[in-house]
């Protein structure tokens, strides 16, 4: 019994794509497909631009200490909420990853989650990440939309919302860079 070529190439199909289901070349095709098709974030027109109503907002930070966001009134501030067990949190916070290694002397990065700190520790440390983790703290009122994760928000110096992305988004993108750039030049 001889297999025609076109029968084997649509077994092989067949198994590449159940392999997305079944095996971990699934969970890496899924984190490269979306890191693949992911665009920068949307900035949002200076004319639609809005502040923050308040900077009182109480966190939590790695040590589980308290603070307030106060403390960074003035700055320009990357805010991503994430969860490690949302799929697309990943190859967002690679791109965040990439951002803070570049520009984690200037801008403020919180990259919150509500999650507990022991699972978060684990996934932080199993990709490598070093920016600062933020944990949310839900007894405090956030001046931004914290559900639907991942979502993300550039706030300039001012107060005002320059990127309001809900969604994945390629944060390590020329756009967003020369975004940041333009926005840390400004008093």
């Amino acid at each position: 019994m001889k297999i025609k070529k076109k029968t084997l190439l649509n077994l092989l199909l067949i198994l590449f794509v159940l392999s997305f289901f079944v095996t971990p070349l699934g969970y890496y095709g899924k984190i490269a497909l979306m890191q693949v098709f992911s665009s920068p974030p949307r900035i949002v027109a200076v004319s639609e631009r809005e502040k923050l109503p308040f900077y009182d907002w109480t966190l939590k930070d790695a040590n589980w200490e308290f603070f307030n966001f106060e403390r960074s009134r003035g700055k320009v501030v990357l805010i991503a909420f994430w969860r490690s067990w949302i799929l697309p949190s990943l190859p967002e916070l690679k791109g965040i990853q990439s951002l803070y290694e570049d520009y984690g002397e200037q801008v403020e990065f919180y990259i919150i989650t509500d999650e507990e700190q022991a699972p978060v520790m684990e996934f932080i440390q199993e990709h490598d990440f070093t920016f600062p983790v933020t944990y949310l703290y839900l007894e405090s009122e956030s001046p931004v939309a914290s559900d639907n994760a991942p979502r993300s928000y550039l706030i300039d110096s001012q107060g005002y919302v320059v990127i309001d992305q809900e969604g994945i988004a390629d944060w390590d993108s020329k756009r967003v860079r020369e975004l940041l750039d333009e926005l840390l030049k400004t008093p």
